[in-house]
């Protein structure tokens, strides 16, 4: 009698081998990794004086976040302005909330600073064109940029997609340039980091007299010891 001829098929050639689950979770790994980048801003969780800075907004039109170096004030300030420009607040947010897109300027000492800063913060590492969207704004609602003529690097306009559908912008500013460049706009919030001169900072709070709910606020450490910008906040009502 002839025997029927049978096949079997052995049960570990039909799982992946090591080396491929080992690719597979380094891979994963990776994109974990690409996510969390692009989404940084997801991760901020602000320490009590920063959510304090963050909830005054909702009652303040001028507000000062001074402290000493790397304890976080920029990193504050860019947070806030990701969370503006794009209107995704998150739960804990008691502070200002705009529900349409808005204009934004923000700005530092030198074009350089605020290339090294303001725009590293905002927008990821400036030399680094790949690393755009690993800033504090998400790198899916980033949208056109234009680049600032005469520096290295650096950002003149960057659109922000908002989740009303429509686009706020953020444009990038020095005090170098002198207060002619801080004119002829009407805006919602401006973001001024490191002490700005009186005459740019009073520039800057008229750019946005003509904004319903509009806002300035201010990230330093006070190298200049008790300036006007310094005693106005220190002294005033507020």
């Amino acid at each position: 009698m002839q025997n029927s001829p049978t096949t079997s098929t052995s049960s570990q050639n039909s799982l992946p081998s090591l080396a491929v689950l080992q690719t597979l979770q380094k891979q994963l790994m990776a994109e974990q990794d690409r996510r969390k980048r692009r989404n940084a801003i997801a991760g901020y969780i602000p320490y009590p004086k920063q959510r304090e800075f963050h909830a005054r907004g909702a009652a303040s039109r001028e507000r000062l976040l001074m402290a000493g170096n790397q304890l976080g004030k920029t990193y504050c300030g860019g947070s806030e302005a990701s969370y503006h420009l794009t209107g995704q607040y998150p739960e804990w947010w008691t502070g200002k909330r705009f529900a349409v897109p808005i204009r934004m300027w923000c700005g530092s000492v030198t074009s350089e600073m605020t290339r090294d800063s303001v725009q590293r913060t905002l927008i990821g590492k400036p030399a680094d064109s790949e690393s755009w969207g690993e800033g504090t704004i998400p790198a899916d609602c980033l949208g056109k940029m234009s680049r600032r003529q005469g520096v290295s690097n650096a950002l003149d306009t960057v659109l922000v997609r908002h989740v009303s559908g429509g686009w706020s912008s953020v444009g990038f500013k020095s005090y170098d340039q002198g207060r002619e460049k801080w004119q002829s706009e009407s805006l919602h919030v401006v973001w001024f980091d490191e002490e700005p001169p009186m005459d740019i900072y009073m520039e800057g709070l008229t750019r946005t007299n003509a904004v319903v709910g509009s806002m300035v606020y201010t990230t330093f450490t006070p190298l200049m010891g008790m300036s006007d910008v310094v005693h106005m906040f220190l002294e005033g009502d507020s």
